[in-house]
């Protein structure tokens, strides 16, 4: 996505109940530390957004943040995001 990268992995087993856990990097490449820490934030949101009622419990997800998500629109930033989970086939299965 060109805000950012989603990598997934499974949960260690030693957790007793897995929950979506979601931890975000983003490098000096992308700028200074305002400009780092404004796309932190934006990850954040958006995870905070998404990840509790479509992320699947069993993996944990790392948001690397690059430097269009500075620019990009956040309601974009927000489907970018559903649909990295479809792609990933990380999307919570609804219960009826």
């Amino acid at each position: 996505m060109p805000g950012f990268v989603l990598q997934v992995a499974p949960v260690p087993a030693d957790l007793a109940k897995p929950v979506p856990r979601v931890g975000f990097t983003v490098s000096r490449k992308v700028g200074n530390s305002v400009e780092r820490n404004r796309v932190r934030r934006r990850l954040r949101e958006i995870a905070r957004a998404v990840f509790p009622g479509q992320a699947r419990p069993d993996l944990d997800y790392v948001l690397v943040g690059r430097q269009a998500a500075l620019s990009r629109d956040f309601a974009a930033m927000r489907q970018e995001l559903i649909e990295a989970l479809k792609r990933l086939k990380a999307l919570a299965v609804a219960t009826p």
